[in-house]
């Protein structure tokens, strides 16, 4: 939500002082590299980004100033990376130019950072520090290709001064600023939120907060305004709007319903014996229900006879007499689509029933959460459900682990989720395919930016993200876990590996699903 004099696509990348990634030199670097004096090198330390592993080849920096390539390199991988040992004397002179190029910038260094230009005589600082000039790429003239936007720091003017970097704090040449209100998770407060994010702050571009409920009371203002509209985890809000320029960042796929409970039954499928029966339980709103609507679909696709299908009010606060409502049904296992302060309740009175089911979980909102995880710990042992990232092996998103980083110490300082595991990547995601619509577009026509967006794949931190004609992602990818060997369930025993095995989909598995629940809680 954005300012015409302070335009903000919501960039949380540069709330936590990341980079966006558009910069990227003319295809002809590589070559153009090659020509250069043996005084001039390449220096793509990129402190700015705390050493991304974006930049796949480390190697040395040569005293006759030749380019590290693949005769030096530690490994090969598509850029160069100085290793702090020779020519350091370079970096600490304060010649610094860092940035990301796209990894879908079309030529071989994509996906690695921007280049600085240093010349002088190696392992001679006085010489380096008189001499050094700054390039885009290892040729003067080469600057002048910078896109506007791309800011050129000053050299260090001391000694513990940070670095110079290249990277993002604009948008088509303007101050990126963000612009928001409180929603207070009240579906009631959003028309009026978004009439005066448009109307009042006179935004460039918007995107949702968070969830079903607060996402379908802003689709018909997107619609009337004609907006593209990026939106945070709603189940299917589209289904009934078929908005052509809204777009969903959750993963679920291009039948969210469905996809989104489809790995469950898919699990519950491959369990001895075959389960026959199946008990469906939510809550009496939107996201329950278009999920429970989705497991019965499921649940009739794969031959399942649905024992219980009931939904509870959202404040309940006792839920025992649900579960053994449940367990007098005697399903062999049990699909649960609940939100946060629910989903607690469910594990806790499961424990205290001691429900006896073959596979107890689902689509249970808020177990991604650091708070519920911590507060549950060893509750949640032998539940399967839904996840979106969790630190196992299988795992590698491009640049989630630097992501997590960053993230993690700034999220605990400020109280927020110290995990970050659940939203945060993909509210960077998200802001990364707004962010390259805009900067490829090179406008903020909302027609454009919409077709762009469905036109192209993004890399992300999330992943390769493409979406389907519908706004969802084309191909899904939601998770299922299975919690356990939890003891204390504190913050670092959930960034262990283990603890919330991927079990479907098979691509991602990290082992094997364990059952039944009850033998596998303790």
């Amino acid at each position: 939500m954005v300012t015409n004099r302070r335009l903000s696509a919501l960039l949380l990348v540069l709330l936590i002082g990341a980079v966006l990634g558009a910069l990227c030199p003319r295809p002809g670097l590589a070559q153009q590299v090659a020509k250069t004096t043996a005084q001039r090198t390449l220096n793509l330390q990129a402190q700015a980004i705390t050493a991304l592993d974006a930049n796949r080849v480390h190697c040395e920096v040569h005293d006759t100033g030749r380019l590290c390539g693949a005769s030096y390199s530690a490994y090969w991988g598509g850029g160069y990376w100085i290793d702090g040992t020779l020519g350091f004397d370079v970096y600490t002179s304060g010649i610094q130019i860092a940035g990301l190029i796209p990894a879908n910038a079309g030529f071989e260094w994509a996906g690695d950072t921007t280049a600085a230009v240093l010349e002088g005589f190696w392992r001679q600082p006085a010489n380096v520090a008189a001499l050094p000039r700054m390039y885009s790429s290892a040729l003067e003239g080469d600057v002048a290709s910078w896109p506007v936007e791309a800011i050129l720091r000053s050299a260090r003017p001391a000694p513990d001064a940070p670095p110079m970097s290249v990277y993002h704090e604009q948008l088509l040449g303007r101050k990126v600023e963000l612009v928001y209100y409180d929603d207070q998770t009240n579906p009631s407060t959003v028309p009026g939120i978004y009439t005066k994010l448009l109307d009042v702050d006179k935004v460039d571009l918007i995107v949702s907060g968070y969830g079903t409920n607060l996402i379908a009371p802003a689709m018909p203002i997107a619609m009337q305004r004609n907006m593209a509209f990026m939106t945070l985890f709603g189940m299917n809000p589209n289904a009934k709007f078929k908005y052509d320029r809204y777009f969903q960042i959750m993963p679920n796929g291009p039948d969210p319903a469905i996809d989104f409970t489809k790995g469950f039954f898919e699990i519950a499928a491959a369990m001895k014996p075959r389960p026959k029966t199946v008990a469906l339980v939510g809550a009496d709103a939107e996201y329950p229900h278009a999920a429970l609507e989705g497991a019965r679909v499921n649940a009739k696709k794969m031959g399942f006879r649905v024992v219980y299908d009931k939904t509870y009010p959202p404040k309940t606060t006792d839920f025992s007499p649900i579960i053994r409502a449940i367990q007098a049904t005697n399903p062999d296992f049990v699909y649960v689509a609940s939100y946060p302060p629910d989903s607690s309740g469910m594990v806790r009175a499961a424990n205290e029933v001691g429900l006896k089911t073959g596979m107890f979980g689902g689509g249970m909102i808020g177990l991604g959460y650091a708070t519920l995880k911590t507060q549950l710990g060893p509750l949640l042992n032998g539940m399967t459900s839904w996840e979106l990232y969790v630190p196992e092996p299988t795992i590698k998103f491009p640049f989630i682990d630097e992501f997590l980083k960053k993230y993690q110490p700034r999220a605990t300082k400020e109280q927020l989720d110290p995990l970050g595991f659940y939203l945060p990547p993909y509210a960077y995601a998200m802001m990364q395919v707004v962010g390259e619509a805009v900067q490829k577009v090179g406008s903020l026509d909302q027609g454009k930016i919409a077709k762009y967006i469905h036109d192209h794949e993004f890399t992300t931190v999330v992943g390769t993200v493409k979406f389907g004609k519908n706004g969802e992602w084309a191909v899904g990818r939601p998770l299922y876990v299975q919690y356990r060997g939890i003891q204390k369930g504190d913050l670092d025993e959930w960034k262990q590996a283990g603890k919330a095995v991927v079990v479907w989909p098979d691509s991602l598995k990290s082992g094997e699903h364990r059952y039944p629940y009850h033998e596998n809680r303790k």
